[in-house]
């Protein structure tokens, strides 16, 4: 009996000195939390825990340098532990409710928050914390809502908000990585899966962002080890699944109009590439591509505006993608669209200032300074490739209807216009059968420096002297109140 009273003694004795050395650790510990040594404090708290491992405080304290030290995990279940040894400590419940909110869990939040409201109904830290778990609940909701219409730039800004408030959860992260992919901003939507990964190697979404981010950028063969990995660890990974269909359904239809246009199967590649166009209208990287694939289809079947449709749809889709600007250019320049092509080919030398993009430039725009003057080869009723013979069989043609004298009874308006028109006659006849003002004019020289050595151009004269050359000769007293031509 005497050695079990010496024992119980000891014991008494060991844990009284026990329990004031965690006290004396617990007060080291506090000294340093208030300097915001968080990572000596912690060790200080973790030693008063070890001596005195029943005492709820302690716990508490350790939760609240875990929080200030981010590792919410680790501080929930301090707090948890220490509303186990004591269900009445408030400061308990209310880093639970703190903790809880940090990882995103409303549920468990509330749970606190009313267990609070029990044991201290006027405690200071409730309003705030209250104010908090109301935020979160309405971002949480109006996110999951804008989710479900695919507003992600919505969803982007109520998660930036609940993260204000939940700065720990992944879930929250993942969500919005996952809409920064959707949204096109790969960097950002990498970086922040790659934040979650750190702390959480299988986490699956995180994962399926970044193979989201590599199949969107075209990378599809990176893309599908990501989903397949997402599968081995959820194989009921719903968003997984789909994905990685659709982007094998992608890659694959993709191809087979490649195949189809390299074979000059130009309708069958059309409308294989327009099928693929149908499967995944987020993958705006191989659109883009696409749509260019199927411009230049249309364009080889000489359906140009339905070219320059496609190639402003990859341009939306890819502003900086230089092949779908220089085929679209190209298409204006084949429809006399200059202007238009001028705008193109500026933006390309802005991209990529090589001779060949400066040449293509001036080329479209001595084609404008051309269209905007005389077209003497409509005028005459040639094309440009039109011989001598041919040039004088038209002048001839053109000049005998046109001239004034045929028109004398015309009304004056009428008479006035086949004037110019036999004026236009003589000065496309006068251009166009000399071989220098000709190379000249083809080449895209004004008109007025072409006739500045002739300032006082005579149509009459032209007509006279072209008629004189090959023996032609006309008089008057055929036409009413005119005069017979007559050629032989």
């Amino acid at each position: 009996m005497r050695g079990l009273k010496k024992l119980r003694a000891f014991k008494i004795q060991h844990t009284l000195e026990n329990d004031l050395l965690a006290e004396t650790k617990k007060e080291m510990g506090n000294q340093q939390y208030k300097i915001k040594q968080y990572g000596k404090a912690l060790g200080y708290y973790t030693e008063a825990i070890d001596l005195s491992p029943e005492n709820s405080a302690y716990y508490g304290n350790r939760s609240a340098c875990h929080m200030m030290l981010g590792h919410y995990k680790e501080a929930l279940e301090d707090a948890l532990k220490s509303v186990s040894l004591d269900s009445k400590f408030v400061k308990g419940w209310i880093r639970m409710a703190k903790c809880y909110l940090a990882v995103g869990d409303t549920s468990g939040a509330e749970t606190a928050i009313s267990r609070v409201k029990e044991l201290d109904p006027v405690n200071s830290s409730l309003p705030a914390e209250i104010k908090n778990l109301e935020t979160l609940k309405h971002y949480n909701d109006v996110a999951n809502k804008a989710y479900a219409a695919k507003e992600y730039r919505t969803v982007v800004f109520c998660l930036d908000r609940a993260l204000d408030i939940s700065s720990a959860c992944a879930k929250y992260k993942v969500l919005k990585a996952e809409c920064l992919a959707l949204l096109g901003r790969y960097q950002e939507a990498q970086e922040l899966a790659n934040d979650v990964l750190a702390s959480d190697k299988q986490n699956a979404d995180a994962i399926l962002v970044r193979g989201m981010c590599l199949y969107f950028q075209d990378n599809v063969e990176r893309a599908f080890t990501h989903f397949q990995h997402v599968l081995k660890l959820a194989p009921d990974h719903t968003k997984a699944m789909d994905i990685y269909k659709k982007a094998k359904a992608l890659k694959q239809k993709k191809e087979e109009g490649n195949e189809a246009f390299k074979a000059n199967k130009n309708t069958e590649a059309y409308n294989l590439y327009s099928e693929a166009l149908s499967i995944d209208p987020n993958n705006t990287s191989t659109n883009a591509k696409l749509f260019f694939n199927r411009a230049t289809v249309s364009s080889k079947l000489g359906r140009l505006n339905e070219a320059i449709s496609d190639c402003t749809s990859a341009l939306k889709l890819d502003p900086n993608y230089l092949k779908a600007l220089l085929r679209r250019a190209k298409c204006y320049m084949d429809l006399q669209q200059y202007e238009e092509a001028i705008k193109d080919y500026e933006k390309a030398v802005s991209m990529d200032s090589t001779r060949e993009m400066k040449k293509l430039l001036a080329d479209a725009k001595l084609e404008l300074k051309k269209s905007k003057r005389k077209d003497y080869y409509k005028i005459l009723g040639i094309d440009k490739n039109a011989s001598v013979e041919d040039i004088k069989k038209a002048y001839r043609k053109r000049a005998l209807v046109h001239h004034p004298d045929r028109h004398a009874n015309a009304s004056e308006g009428e008479r006035k216009e086949q004037e110019k028109k036999f004026k236009e006659v003589g000065e496309a006849y006068g251009i166009l059968s000399d071989p220098q003002k000709r190379a000249r004019y083809d080449n895209g020289q004004d008109f007025e420096d072409l006739t500045s050595s002739h300032p006082c151009f005579n149509a009459d004269t032209v007509f006279q002297a072209f008629f004189s050359e090959g023996g032609g000769h006309f008089f008057s007293q055929s036409f009413p109140g005119s005069f017979t031509f007559q050629y032989q």
